[in-house]
């Protein structure tokens, strides 16, 4: 029996199951996202943080259970695919540009053909979401021009101008030097503070914190703790999260300069 859509519930997660062979990455997950929430997702590497995403947007087949949008199944391969993907904003690590288009071009690209909206209309748009981000100066420029934060910027203007019901943020900053991963997060914490729902998925905790109203903290392919931020991080309540929280506050200590 299939997921039932509930009045403000963008996505829906059910028992989802995912395996590479005998390896299983994900196992019985279930997870909702309400219109305007903002979820973080946490855990060690390796833990299925990734996969999630990308069985999100059908990215990777599933083994098992389900994904809804707005009580829409989610599929790989179903005719419908590629509408549904027009409702979901994914931002990847690596920017996932192409290198031979200018940065106006790169945004306008699926608006234009996906959407087959007007040329001037999202011309329009994507030079004015540029500014917003500190970008407008750059619309002309190829990738190859911009610093990895640019890239990343442009990036999530990119997914913006689908206007998505949601967004996944894949651990955006990994690729990042550290100058540059602030100017990253304020425009995210930016589009938290707007209402955007989104799926964010991190490692910076002090972030996850600020912009979080959900914490879901995954091991070994399982959610093995979640609860607000407050909870989350000052009251956990596994074994398992105290630790993995321990581990990020000794390495923030380990780079604090040393005083005499």
């Amino acid at each position: 029996m299939g997921v039932r859509p509930v009045p403000g519930n963008v996505l829906e997660i059910s028992h989802l199951h995912k395996a590479y062979g005998q390896n299983t990455v994900i196992e019985d997950l279930s997870l909702t996202v309400r219109e305007g929430e903002v979820i973080v997702i946490v855990g060690p590497s390796g833990c299925g943080k990734s996969t999630l995403l990308r069985c999100i947007n059908a990215l990777e087949g599933n083994q098992g259970g389900e994904v809804r949008l707005h009580g829409e199944p989610v599929l790989k391969g179903s005719k419908n695919l590629p509408e549904i993907r027009q409702k979901i904003g994914m931002v990847f690590q690596n920017y996932e540009l192409f290198p031979h288009m200018t940065v106006l071009d790169n945004i306008m690209l699926a608006p234009v053909k996906a959407q087959g909206r007007k040329k001037n209309e999202v011309r329009e748009e994507a030079l004015a979401l540029l500014k917003r981000v500190g970008l407008e100066t750059k619309a002309d420029s190829f990738p190859r021009q911009l610093s990895g934060g640019q890239k990343q910027r442009t990036a999530i203007v990119r997914a913006l101008c689908m206007h998505p019901d949601i967004l996944l943020f894949d651990e955006v900053t990994a690729a990042l030097d550290p100058e540059m991963v602030r100017e990253v997060l304020e425009v995210i914490l930016d589009l938290a503070n707007q209402g955007k729902t989104m799926l964010v998925v991190t490692h910076e905790m002090q972030f996850a914190r600020a912009i979080a109203d959900w914490v879901v903290f995954l091991d070994d392919g399982r959610i093995c703790e979640e609860g607000t931020p407050e909870e989350f991080f000052d009251h956990p309540k596994t074994e398992r999260a105290k630790k993995f929280l321990n581990t990020f506050t000794f390495e923030r200590k380990a780079r604090q300069p040393k005083t005499i």
